[in-house]
């Protein structure tokens, strides 16, 4: 018989930890993430949809390291508008205002109830690997480094986060010059976001609508 199973679902995501904005890995590497707005492509001319993917290309083929792309799609929650909606619906003097105010509620809610409204955030993940090197010497200069161990992890930690910073100004450039803003996840921003991912459930919290 099989002994039930002891693992916790953090024993299945590679984060140790968010540091300064920076996700670090249980193996060590790095992760630098950039949030990308859209863009409208097809709005665009053709001699401008031929620039940007000619731009675009071009970003790509400069980059000498991997990124990764990730689109979060999720459905868009729209009761806080309808309760927004009932509060102005409240405040309404005129009758003819409230008619048309409760229509557009109702036009609102029927809408979204047919048709699946989704939200898209658009995230650019950066890695860096730092070069791990170990060393075989004496138990006695083993146990000294250890000593430093705190120091260096440190300055390590700084020396990596500023080759890492040099990617993430490689992509934002080459972003920048296709058209596409980038705004850099901080700390925060960082945890909110694997908060969602991995716990879909407590995000989707209910809203009361009047």
């Amino acid at each position: 018989m099989l002994a039930p199973s002891q693992n916790t679902t953090q024993d299945f995501v590679p984060i140790k930890e968010v540091r300064d904005g920076v996700v670090i890995l249980k193996d060590g590497g790095m992760r630098a993430i950039i949030m990308a707005s859209s863009l409208n492509f097809a709005l665009k001319s053709g001699d401008e949809q031929n620039a940007i993917i000619m731009q675009f290309q071009n970003f790509l083929n400069s980059l000498d390291f991997s990124v990764q792309f990730f689109i979060q799609s999720k459905r868009l929650d729209i009761r806080p508008y309808l309760n927004l909606l009932e509060d102005r619906y409240k405040e309404q003097l005129s009758e003819l205002m409230k008619i048309q105010t409760r229509e557009y509620i109702e036009f609102i809610r029927t809408f979204t109830e047919q048709t699946n409204i989704m939200n898209k955030s658009f995230f650019i993940v950066i890695p860096y690997s730092p070069t791990l090197i170990k060393t075989k010497g004496n138990p006695i200069t083993n146990i000294l480094n250890r000593r430093d161990s705190a120091v260096s992890k440190t300055e390590d930690f700084e020396e990596n986060r500023s080759q890492l910073d040099q990617r993430v100004s490689v992509v934002e450039q080459g972003l920048i010059r296709s058209g596409i803003r980038v705004v850099p996840l901080g700390t925060e921003e960082i945890v909110e976001l694997f908060y969602k991912i991995f716990n879909p459930g407590d995000v989707e919290k209910p809203i009361q609508i009047t």
